[in-house]
């Protein structure tokens, strides 16, 4: 594949070297304007980041004001700042889950890795130093920089660094049911209670393979993301994974970079867990709306308490820490999905692109599952509906099924390549949580007209013809 004419001229290394990247000239809502005029509509905002939608004159305004005061005060100094501290207090003043304290970075890696440190931390001025150990998932991501990989299950992302990566971390199988459920010996698959209690089991036993006096902590996302795809776990599953770290005396980290901040119809996804909260959790995208980088990691009164009482500092810092302009810009953010009754419309909105997706999907022939929460779902791709045999990684499925899509006007995400044992082809939709219900159906149809594009290359036009019926296969790949 050639290296793309604009990109080879360009003085920006661009993630994609193949493909001349689309201009964006402007957006509104979830409408893109691009340079040549077309219009795309916006069904992942980014990677569920724009959660307000494009151009908000009144978070603009927040900003500008910010600049006007200050525009950056250094978090390491003896100086603080109002827009700071107004944020941190909006989104704890009602102490959800006990979490009282945050701090503010600027991307979803660094909030993982302040949180790597801040259990490190903990645990050494709680006189535990041999806590080293962390216990992570499959197929999980919390992030790009070096920390972040080390905690991250995705197998291809981990790969060119394994030097780097660090060797204190282990992995447990993520709560997948729809592949992660096992056939009993009467032929029944796992019921959910089943499912929870092996997976609890299989935690407490990497507990007691570590050393429970080692490990420092737990974790997980509460909604996976990109890898696995915008998949919740059964019911139980987090209440059975706070019983072991508690247990234990581990902490439980809970990643809500991306599902997190109202995506899923709560401010916190852990809030439909059944669970207290969790020691540590880290939150990003749609904090700030993606109008000015922010992320951050909120933490208890207990882990507070044990710097507290230790060595009184954190030990942990960046030049833009605390960024003021940014806080400003997720307060403004903060205060109007508050103020304008927000996630009650992700709630809404969301069961109607849950039944709009299924009624629309479920009968194509390659649609194996559709699942999410809220205003965040996916759709992954199968060749066998009954063995839910995955497409091989070279066929490129749900990226051609992406990129057939902006052909047709809608922005979607894709899978992240291989995460590790199970290949996950899917494209995830994520969109602002202003959307309405005719977006949704408009996004609905186009992705539709997408997946059946992409399909007919894998069956005759009479094989693909009734939706409603199971066709027969004939798939282009042999061996599959």
């Amino acid at each position: 594949m050639s290296i793309n004419p604009f990109v080879a001229h360009s003085n920006i290394l661009h993630r994609a070297l193949s493909d001349e990247p689309y201009e964006i000239t402007s957006g509104d809502r979830l409408t893109l304007t691009l340079s040549s005029g077309r219009k795309i509509l916006d069904g992942s905002a980014g990677p569920a980041v724009s959660c307000l939608g494009h151009n908000r004159p009144d978070i603009t305004a927040a900003v500008v004001a910010q600049m006007g005061k200050i525009a950056y005060v250094y978090s390491g100094s003896r100086f603080r700042c109002e827009a700071s501290e107004a944020l941190a207090t909006f989104l704890l003043r009602n102490k959800p889950g006990g979490l009282v304290k945050a701090i503010f970075v600027n991307s979803g890696s660094e909030a993982t890795d302040a949180a790597i440190k801040l259990a490190t931390q903990y645990w050494a001025e709680k006189g535990q130093p041999r806590r080293r150990n962390f216990i992570a998932r499959k197929q999980s991501y919390h992030g790009n920089t070096l920390g972040a990989l080390s905690v991250s299950g995705h197998v291809a992302r981990r790969a060119l660094y394994a030097d780097w990566v660090s060797s204190n971390v282990s992995f447990v199988d993520p709560c997948y049911a729809y592949r992660g459920k096992r056939s009993q010996v009467d032929g029944e698959i796992e019921t959910d209670e089943q499912y929870v209690a092996r997976l609890k089991q299989q935690l407490e036993d990497e507990f007691q393979r570590l050393g429970p006096d080692t490990v420092a902590a737990f974790f997980a996302e509460t909604v996976s993301g990109t890898t696995l795809g915008c998949l919740p776990a059964v019911p139980g599953y987090f209440r059975a994974v706070r019983e072991v770290c508690d247990k234990y005396g581990a902490l439980l980290v809970l990643d809500e970079i991306m599902c997190g901040m109202g995506r899923t119809g709560t401010m916190h996804a852990w809030e439909q867990e059944g669970i207290s909260g969790p020691d540590i959790q880290t939150i990003g995208k749609g904090l700030g709306g993606g109008f000015v980088p922010l992320s951050g990691v909120l933490l208890n009164q207990k882990i507070f308490d044990g710097l507290a009482h230790g060595s009184k500092k954190l030990m942990h810092g960046h030049t833009f820490q605390a960024h003021p302009t940014a806080c400003a810009a997720a307060l403004a953010v903060q205060q109007a999905i508050e103020n304008e009754h927000i996630l009650p419309n992700v709630l809404s909105m969301g069961e109607i692109l849950s039944s709009t997706l299924r009624a629309q999907l479920s009968g194509l022939p390659l649609v194996g599952d559709i699942r999410g929460r809220g205003l965040f779902w996916s759709v992954e791709f199968v060749t066998d509906k009954k063995t839910k045999a995955s497409f091989d990684e070279s066929e490129n499925f749900s990226t051609r099924v992406v990129d057939r899509s902006l052909e047709l006007g809608l922005n979607l995400l894709g899978n992240l390549g291989n995460t590790g044992e199970y290949y996950v082809d899917h494209v995830l939709l994520s969109p602002p949580y202003i959307i309405c219900e005719e977006e949704i159906v408009s996004i609905v149809e186009i992705l539709k007209q997408a997946i059946n594009d992409i399909s007919s290359e894998y069956f005759s036009k009479q094989e693909l013809a009734p939706a409603s019926l199971e066709p027969a296969f004939r798939l282009r790949t042999a061996n599959l």
